[in-house]
Protein backbone atom coordinates (compact mmCIF):
# COMPACT_ATOMS: atom_id res chain seq x y z
CA UNK A 1 0.00 0.00 0.00
CA UNK A 2 1.44 3.36 -1.07
CA UNK A 3 1.31 6.07 1.57
CA UNK A 4 1.36 8.73 -1.17
CA UNK A 5 -1.97 7.44 -2.50
CA UNK A 6 -4.67 10.09 -1.75
CA UNK A 7 -7.03 7.25 -0.81
CA UNK A 8 -4.54 5.77 1.63
CA UNK A 9 -6.54 6.57 4.78
CA UNK A 10 -9.78 5.43 3.18
CA UNK A 11 -8.35 2.00 2.53
CA UNK A 12 -7.78 1.59 6.28
CA UNK A 13 -11.55 1.52 6.85
CA UNK A 14 -12.72 -0.67 9.72
CA UNK A 15 -15.69 -2.98 9.81
CA UNK A 16 -17.90 -0.34 11.47
CA UNK A 17 -17.57 1.99 8.43
CA UNK A 18 -15.33 4.54 10.18
CA UNK A 19 -12.09 5.25 8.40
CA UNK A 20 -8.86 5.85 10.24
CA UNK A 21 -9.04 9.47 9.08
CA UNK A 22 -12.50 9.82 10.64
CA UNK A 23 -11.31 8.39 13.90
CA UNK A 24 -8.46 10.89 14.01
CA UNK A 25 -10.79 13.74 13.18
CA UNK A 26 -13.29 12.77 15.90
CA UNK A 27 -10.71 12.00 18.58
CA UNK A 28 -11.05 14.20 21.73
CA UNK A 29 -8.58 16.99 22.22
CA UNK A 30 -6.04 16.80 25.04
CA UNK A 31 -7.58 19.85 26.69
CA UNK A 32 -11.16 18.53 26.46
CA UNK A 33 -12.12 18.18 30.13
CA UNK A 34 -15.42 16.49 29.19
CA UNK A 35 -13.75 13.69 27.29
CA UNK A 36 -13.95 10.29 28.99
CA UNK A 37 -10.69 9.19 30.57
CA UNK A 38 -9.48 5.64 30.92
CA UNK A 39 -9.80 4.27 34.44
CA UNK A 40 -6.75 4.60 36.67
CA UNK A 41 -4.90 1.34 36.97
CA UNK A 42 -3.15 1.03 40.35
CA UNK A 43 0.56 0.44 40.12
CA UNK A 44 1.72 -2.20 42.54
CA UNK A 45 5.33 -2.89 43.34
CA UNK A 46 5.79 -6.24 44.94
CA UNK A 47 8.55 -6.00 47.53
CA UNK A 48 11.00 -8.83 47.60
CA UNK A 49 11.43 -10.55 50.96
CA UNK A 50 14.52 -9.61 52.93
CA UNK A 51 17.49 -11.93 52.81
CA UNK A 52 19.02 -13.05 56.15
CA UNK A 53 21.89 -10.61 55.58
CA UNK A 54 19.51 -7.70 54.96
CA UNK A 55 17.60 -8.62 58.12
CA UNK A 56 20.83 -8.64 60.13
CA UNK A 57 21.93 -5.27 58.72
CA UNK A 58 18.58 -3.72 59.69
CA UNK A 59 18.78 -5.14 63.21
CA UNK A 60 22.44 -4.10 63.47
CA UNK A 61 21.59 -0.48 62.61
CA UNK A 62 18.65 -0.56 65.04
CA UNK A 63 20.87 -1.89 67.81
CA UNK A 64 23.52 0.76 67.21
CA UNK A 65 21.03 3.65 67.36
CA UNK A 66 18.64 2.43 70.08
CA UNK A 67 19.54 3.53 73.64
CA UNK A 68 17.97 0.37 75.07
CA UNK A 69 19.03 -3.20 74.29
CA UNK A 70 16.80 -4.87 71.71
CA UNK A 71 15.66 -8.52 71.55
CA UNK A 72 18.39 -10.95 70.55
CA UNK A 73 18.44 -12.56 67.11
CA UNK A 74 19.88 -15.97 67.94
CA UNK A 75 18.17 -17.88 65.13
CA UNK A 76 19.19 -15.35 62.49
CA UNK A 77 22.79 -15.28 63.72
CA UNK A 78 22.92 -19.06 63.83
CA UNK A 79 21.80 -19.35 60.20
CA UNK A 80 24.28 -16.73 59.04
CA UNK A 81 27.18 -18.24 60.97
CA UNK A 82 26.43 -21.67 59.50
CA UNK A 83 26.41 -20.10 56.04
CA UNK A 84 29.70 -18.30 56.71
CA UNK A 85 31.28 -21.52 57.92
CA UNK A 86 30.11 -23.39 54.83
CA UNK A 87 31.32 -20.66 52.46
CA UNK A 88 34.70 -20.47 54.18
CA UNK A 89 35.22 -24.22 53.86
CA UNK A 90 34.28 -24.09 50.19
CA UNK A 91 36.71 -21.23 49.56
CA UNK A 92 39.55 -23.11 51.23
CA UNK A 93 38.89 -26.21 49.14
CA UNK A 94 38.83 -24.23 45.90
CA UNK A 95 42.01 -22.34 46.80
CA UNK A 96 43.86 -25.59 47.41
CA UNK A 97 42.78 -27.00 44.03
CA UNK A 98 45.70 -26.53 41.58
CA UNK A 99 43.39 -26.95 38.59
CA UNK A 100 41.45 -23.77 39.37
CA UNK A 101 41.62 -21.20 36.60
CA UNK A 102 42.47 -17.54 37.00
CA UNK A 103 38.81 -16.62 36.54
CA UNK A 104 37.81 -19.05 39.29
CA UNK A 105 40.42 -17.54 41.60
CA UNK A 106 38.91 -14.11 40.96
CA UNK A 107 35.47 -15.43 41.88
CA UNK A 108 36.94 -17.00 45.02
CA UNK A 109 38.29 -13.58 46.02
CA UNK A 110 34.83 -12.03 45.59
CA UNK A 111 33.25 -14.73 47.76
CA UNK A 112 35.93 -14.28 50.42
CA UNK A 113 35.37 -10.51 50.41
CA UNK A 114 31.63 -11.00 50.92
CA UNK A 115 32.29 -13.46 53.76
CA UNK A 116 34.55 -10.93 55.50
CA UNK A 117 31.87 -8.24 55.10
CA UNK A 118 29.28 -10.45 56.79
CA UNK A 119 31.77 -11.29 59.57
CA UNK A 120 32.32 -7.57 60.20
CA UNK A 121 28.58 -6.94 60.57
CA UNK A 122 28.16 -9.92 62.91
CA UNK A 123 31.09 -8.79 65.09
CA UNK A 124 29.86 -5.19 65.21
CA UNK A 125 26.34 -6.33 66.13
CA UNK A 126 27.65 -8.51 68.97
CA UNK A 127 30.07 -5.84 70.22
CA UNK A 128 27.23 -3.29 70.33
CA UNK A 129 25.10 -5.64 72.43
CA UNK A 130 28.07 -6.47 74.68
CA UNK A 131 28.73 -2.77 75.28
CA UNK A 132 25.11 -2.20 76.34
CA UNK A 133 25.08 -5.30 78.55
CA UNK A 134 28.18 -4.20 80.44
CA UNK A 135 26.99 -0.58 80.70
CA UNK A 136 23.58 -1.59 82.11
CA UNK A 137 24.47 -4.88 83.82
CA UNK A 138 22.84 -4.04 87.16
CA UNK A 139 19.76 -2.63 85.43
CA UNK A 140 19.44 -5.86 83.43
CA UNK A 141 19.78 -8.07 86.50
CA UNK A 142 17.08 -6.13 88.36
CA UNK A 143 14.65 -6.13 85.42
CA UNK A 144 13.30 -9.56 84.37
CA UNK A 145 11.56 -8.09 81.31
CA UNK A 146 14.89 -6.93 79.89
CA UNK A 147 16.44 -10.33 80.56
CA UNK A 148 13.85 -11.86 78.23
CA UNK A 149 15.44 -9.95 75.34
CA UNK A 150 18.86 -11.51 75.95
CA UNK A 151 20.22 -14.93 75.13
CA UNK A 152 21.19 -17.20 77.99
CA UNK A 153 24.88 -16.56 77.44
CA UNK A 154 24.26 -12.79 77.50
CA UNK A 155 22.31 -13.06 80.76
CA UNK A 156 25.14 -15.11 82.29
CA UNK A 157 27.67 -12.51 81.19
CA UNK A 158 25.58 -9.67 82.64
CA UNK A 159 25.30 -11.54 85.94
CA UNK A 160 29.06 -12.15 86.16
CA UNK A 161 29.89 -8.58 85.14
CA UNK A 162 27.49 -7.10 87.71
CA UNK A 163 28.93 -9.33 90.43
CA UNK A 164 32.53 -8.37 89.57
CA UNK A 165 31.61 -4.67 89.46
CA UNK A 166 29.88 -4.85 92.83
CA UNK A 167 32.89 -6.63 94.35
CA UNK A 168 35.25 -4.03 92.92
CA UNK A 169 33.20 -1.12 94.31
CA UNK A 170 33.02 -2.81 97.71
CA UNK A 171 36.76 -3.48 97.93
CA UNK A 172 37.76 0.00 96.82
CA UNK A 173 35.15 2.28 98.42
CA UNK A 174 32.08 0.79 100.04
CA UNK A 175 33.79 -1.20 102.78
CA UNK A 176 35.11 2.08 104.21
CA UNK A 177 31.61 3.56 104.52
CA UNK A 178 29.03 2.99 107.25
CA UNK A 179 27.09 -0.23 106.82
CA UNK A 180 23.88 1.64 105.94
CA UNK A 181 25.65 3.21 102.95
CA UNK A 182 27.34 0.14 101.51
CA UNK A 183 24.62 -0.80 99.03
CA UNK A 184 24.43 0.18 95.37
CA UNK A 185 20.65 0.17 94.97
CA UNK A 186 19.64 3.01 97.31
CA UNK A 187 16.68 5.03 96.06
CA UNK A 188 16.68 8.44 97.71
CA UNK A 189 14.08 11.07 96.92
CA UNK A 190 15.31 13.76 94.51
CA UNK A 191 18.59 11.87 94.03
CA UNK A 192 19.39 10.09 90.73
CA UNK A 193 19.29 6.32 90.89
CA UNK A 194 22.60 4.55 91.45
CA UNK A 195 21.62 2.01 88.78
CA UNK A 196 22.37 3.29 85.29
CA UNK A 197 19.34 2.93 83.03
CA UNK A 198 19.02 3.49 79.27
CA UNK A 199 18.07 7.05 78.33
CA UNK A 200 14.85 6.47 76.39
CA UNK A 201 14.28 10.22 76.05
CA UNK A 202 17.17 10.43 73.59
CA UNK A 203 16.10 11.59 70.13
CA UNK A 204 16.39 9.12 67.26
CA UNK A 205 15.65 9.20 63.54
CA UNK A 206 13.08 6.61 62.46
CA UNK A 207 11.83 5.58 59.04
CA UNK A 208 8.46 3.89 58.63
CA UNK A 209 8.62 0.51 56.89
CA UNK A 210 4.84 0.51 56.55
CA UNK A 211 1.86 2.69 57.42
CA UNK A 212 2.00 2.97 61.21
CA UNK A 213 -0.71 3.65 63.78
CA UNK A 214 -0.57 7.12 65.37
CA UNK A 215 1.75 7.64 68.33
CA UNK A 216 1.58 10.32 71.00
CA UNK A 217 4.36 12.93 71.03
CA UNK A 218 5.60 14.64 74.22
CA UNK A 219 3.61 17.80 73.42
CA UNK A 220 0.37 15.79 73.24
CA UNK A 221 -0.02 15.82 69.47
CA UNK A 222 -0.38 12.63 67.45
CA UNK A 223 2.14 11.53 64.85
CA UNK A 224 0.96 9.17 62.12
CA UNK A 225 3.79 7.99 59.88
CA UNK A 226 3.16 6.72 56.38
CA UNK A 227 5.46 4.25 54.67
CA UNK A 228 8.83 5.85 53.90
CA UNK A 229 8.26 8.80 56.27
CA UNK A 230 11.29 9.83 58.38
CA UNK A 231 10.84 11.51 61.77
CA UNK A 232 13.01 12.73 64.64
CA UNK A 233 11.42 11.79 67.94
CA UNK A 234 12.30 10.55 71.45
CA UNK A 235 13.00 6.83 71.46
CA UNK A 236 10.24 5.98 73.93
CA UNK A 237 7.65 7.32 71.48
CA UNK A 238 8.51 4.69 68.85
CA UNK A 239 9.87 1.96 71.12
CA UNK A 240 6.96 -0.41 70.47
CA UNK A 241 7.01 0.29 66.72
CA UNK A 242 10.70 -0.65 66.63
CA UNK A 243 10.03 -3.83 68.58
CA UNK A 244 7.28 -4.84 66.12
CA UNK A 245 9.45 -4.04 63.10
CA UNK A 246 7.09 -1.37 61.76
CA UNK A 247 9.83 1.27 61.78
CA UNK A 248 13.61 1.18 61.58
CA UNK A 249 16.21 3.50 63.07
CA UNK A 250 18.46 5.42 60.72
Amino acid sequence: MDADDPNFFSRLARGDGNTFEDLLRNAPRDDDSNAPRPPDVPFYVEEEPETPLQQLIRRWVNERHAPDILPTEEDLLSRLLDHIRSQSETVQLLRSDPSSSEEEHFRIMLVQTEVERVKFIVRSYLRTRLFKIEKHARYIMTNPDVQQRLSQSEVDHARRFARLTDQHFYNTVLQSLPESQQTLDDRILFVPSMITEPDKTRAVFVRARQNCPPVRLPDGTALEMQKGHISLTPYWVVEQLVARGEVELV
